[in-house]
């Protein structure tokens, strides 16, 4: 598809190029050649002139010298324009592979992101269809047991709901960065907010959140950094064991400030970290655990918040000893 259509911009730019070539090229021999006829005449007049001779009738030899001199003329012209040619198309096939490069990235992001939503909207779906009926096959179905069908089909539609609200959220921040409105806020307002969203999940892991955190003013977007404080936070809580502690941090430097999430849980091995800020993409330990849920997409809608920021978000961490994901952003 794209190969197809980098030869047809090339095609499209060789044409525009050659048009103006040709155009300049007969105007030049157009002009070359009343010049030399001219300079011809001039010198021929000239010359009688010193002779004491009348103006000579132009001789057949002249009219052979003109017509040999704009021959050479027009063929310098399509060698030069031979040479046009070929250096546009290779210019040309260039310019039209980076013109497309863009394109071409977006259009496999955007197959991408249909091919992995379709995949992970597929499994609750195939799990509800398949519950509701096996059990409407089921002719003795008791009450209890219709309720607990009923039970089961809300906790899947819970997740459809979760993964359609985490990718309308990851689409809102694919949007023009100029639609964030940033206005002045205090970090600790936003650190506490965020802490109060996920205060339930920490008492049922009797899990303490220790903050450390100066009184810093920043330009931001409140909903979209609380947004990436409890996703930092409800990962930490998620792959910490009960009875621990969570460590919420904040810095200067370097004009930046820098909010980091400690947790001393079970980590991310090596080779996952790379990719942990990916869409949909679960690290091994994750994936086993069932418990902790989610479908990947918490950390990539936490990065595009932060780049609409201009800032970035990174992470260090040992297996099975914790992580500590730092979020970088501009005090200006």
């Amino acid at each position: 598809m794209f190969t197809k259509a980098r030869l047809k911009l090339t095609g499209w730019y060789l044409l525009i190029i050659m048009c103006i070539s040709i155009t300049f090229s007969g105007v030049i021999y157009h002009m070359l050649s009343r010049e030399v006829a001219r300079f011809e005449q001039l010198q021929r007049f000239r010359i009688e002139r010193r002779l004491g001779k009348s103006p000579p009738v132009p001789s057949l030899e002249n009219s052979e010298l003109l017509e040999e001199t704009n021959k050479r003329i027009l063929l310098m012209l399509i060698f030069v324009n031979a040479g046009i040619l070929v250096m546009a198309g290779g210019f040309g096939y260039i310019l039209a592979g980076r013109t497309l490069t863009p394109i071409k990235a977006m259009v496999d992001e955007q197959n991408q992101f249909i091919s992995d939503a379709s995949h992970e909207l597929r499994t609750p779906i195939t799990s509800l269809k398949s519950n509701l009926e096996v059990n409407l096959r089921d002719k003795n179905l008791s009450l209890s047991q219709a309720k607990i069908l009923i039970t089961q089909n809300i906790e899947d539609v819970n997740k459809l709901q979760s993964l359609t609200d985490g990718l309308l959220r990851l689409a809102q921040f694919h949007q023009p960065k100029s639609i964030m409105v940033l206005k002045k806020v205090f970090i600790t307002e936003i650190v506490d907010e965020a802490i109060n969203k996920v205060s339930s999940l920490a008492k049922m892991k009797q899990i303490e959140l220790k903050k450390k955190i100066a009184n810093i003013e920043i330009s931001a977007n409140k909903s979209g950094l609380i947004d990436v404080v409890v996703i930092l936070l409800d990962n930490a809580l998620k792959y910490s064991p009960n009875k621990n502690e969570i460590l919420i941090t904040s810095s200067i430097k370097d004009g930046y400030l820098d909010l980091s999430v400690k947790d001393f849980g079970s980590g991310i091995e090596k080779k996952d970290l790379p990719h942990i800020f990916d869409r949909f993409y679960r690290a091994d330990t994750a994936r086993t655990n069932s418990k902790t849920g989610g479908y990947g997409l918490g950390l990539s809608i936490a990065k595009k918040i932060i780049d609409a920021h201009h800032g970035t978000i990174n992470v260090v961490s040992k297996y099975k000893e914790g992580s500590t994901f730092t979020v970088r952003l501009p005090l200006k």
